[in-house]
């Protein structure tokens, strides 16, 4: 498996030889500088030398004077010294032909000018001063040359030096985007993943790198959101068996009235079963009968309630569901809380049973706490192609186009705080007392809807009441607004 870390520590190495090598050749380079230097100091001296043999050669022109000859004839020796110790200097900025007519010159001017110190013409001045003015060209144009060259070797240099810090920083650039690439993008999608799991969305975390370090953080990251689905799953269920303690006391007080019915005709029947009338023993049975479907239908529907089942899609009659809910929350509904359906009874949507009844139970319930035991809760359903109220807060699927089942739930309790709306279908997110909920219900109703593939709007205004408004695919397999 590639390692991320071997990379870097490869990339770095390969930053660290170009500097290693740019250093080197830069040192080399120097050290060429610092020769060429040397040359040119010499070059220099010989030429300041030429111009000194002319300075005492006219001195002593003009006025005769044997310290001027012989100081001319040490200047001379010096520049052939000069030239005889460093010909390969000279002959490196000159052919070899014109170095040695150089130094044929140095003998020639010596030789004249001892012949000019004891018998001086005119004609042998001539002489001097033309071989003299050779000797300072020559030497100029050595100078010249090793000024050039020395120029030339500090351009090369410092255009060497500013390609390499250009190298330098494009592999500096390069290295760093790699590096984003393989390091800043992982954590960037791990961070808006993160934040998606705060939302609730618990989502495998899908890495394109194959780098060992990338993909232990990614089978962490999967790691601890199974163990957060696990955990939530847990906790959903504890919410509703929550919910469920709380339903049988109204359970138990629906069954009551069945049974006592059923009791009720029971004794009557022992007492008529000799001599009674058979048609009222008939109607009697018939109500112990009708008695005990109604038992049964109570238990039923607990019973579904409280089951663990994989989701199903089936036409649910919304009428008869909503109903049914209402019988199972009827003991924790205040005598001063009126509830009010407005569904036909032909209206029909595609749904999960238990889950759709989950739904109508959290959000009833939360308008039962709302409305402060005492108020109006109003419940109703229509098929509508309509687009969603402006002003509503949307969450859930928002594709799709085509007709749609409605199910509004409306109370006028307390409302929500604006502030707080937007997170109300956060998971644990709760404005109750620490014990009076984990903040799973409207989470719970927010899974479900999006399950489904609808969505779900809200408005609310403090101290005014609230508004949930679901939207469901009014055929199997859709997704709808």
């Amino acid at each position: 498996m590639n390692s991320l870390r071997r990379k870097i520590i490869l990339g770095y190495v390969a930053i660290a030889a170009l500097v290693a090598g740019m250093s080197l050749f830069s040192f080399l380079e120097l050290r060429a500088v610092e020769r060429r230097i040397a040359t040119g100091a010499r070059i220099g001296e010989f030429f300041d030398t030429a111009l000194e043999i002319r300075r005492f050669e006219k001195n002593f022109f003009l006025y005769r004077q044997p310290t001027d000859l012989a100081e001319n004839g040490l200047y001379v020796e010096r520049a052939r010294t000069l030239l005889g110790d460093d010909r390969s200097v000279f002959e490196s900025l000159a052919e070899p032909a014109r170095i040695a007519r150089l130094a044929a010159d140095l003998d020639g001017y010596s030789a004249l000018m001892a012949e000019y110190g004891t018998n001086g013409t005119d004609e042998l001045a001539a002489r001097i001063r033309q071989t003299g003015k050779h000797i300072v060209d020559v030497a100029e144009e050595l100078a010249r040359v090793e000024r050039g060259a020395l120029q030339a070797m500090l351009d090369r240099h410092r255009h060497w030096m500013i390609g390499s810090v250009a190298a330098v920083g494009l592999m500096v650039i390069v290295i760093g985007q790699w590096l984003a690439r393989r390091v800043g993008r992982p954590l960037k999608e791990m961070e808006t993943r993160m934040k998606q799991v705060g939302a609730g969305k618990l989502r495998r975390l899908e890495m394109s790198g194959n780098d060992r370090e990338i993909v232990s953080l990614t089978q962490a990251f999967d790691h601890m959101l199974h163990e957060l689905d696990t955990r939530q799953g847990q906790l959903v269920r504890s919410e509703k068996l929550a919910a469920l303690g709380t339903l049988l006391s109204g359970v138990a007080h629906e069954l009551n009235n069945p049974l006592s019915n059923i009791s009720t005709s029971c004794q009557i029947l022992t007492e008529e079963i000799d001599h009674g009338d058979p048609e009222f023993r008939k109607e009697l049975l018939e109500q112990i009968l009708d008695e005990t479907w109604r038992a049964r239908r109570i238990v039923r529907s607990l019973l579904d309630y409280a089951r663990d089942r994989a989701f199903t899609r089936e036409p649910l009659p919304l009428a008869a569901l909503a109903e049914e809910t209402l019988r199972l929350i009827h003991g924790r509904i205040p005598a001063e809380v009126s509830i009010n359906l407005a569904i036909a009874d032909d209206l029909t949507v595609w749904g999960d049973r238990q889950r759709l009844q989950q739904v109508l139970i959290n959000l009833l319930g939360n308008a039962i706490e709302a409305v402060a035991g005492a108020g109006r809760i109003d419940v109703s359903a229509q098929t509508t192609t309509a687009p969603l109220p402006s002003g509503a807060l949307v969450f859930g699927q928002r594709g799709g186009k085509g007709e749609t089942v409605e199910i509004v739930v409306r109370d006028n309790g307390t409302g929500i705080p604006a502030e707080v709306l937007p997170r109300i279908f956060d998971p644990f997110f709760t404005t109750k007392a620490v014990g009076h909920g984990l903040g799973l219900g409207l989470f719970i109703v927010f899974e479900i809807i999006e399950e489904h593939g609808g969505c779900i709007a809200v408005t609310s205004e403090a101290g005014k009441g609230t508004t949930f408004l679901i939207r469901l695919p009014a055929q199997p397999g859709e997704t709808h607004v």
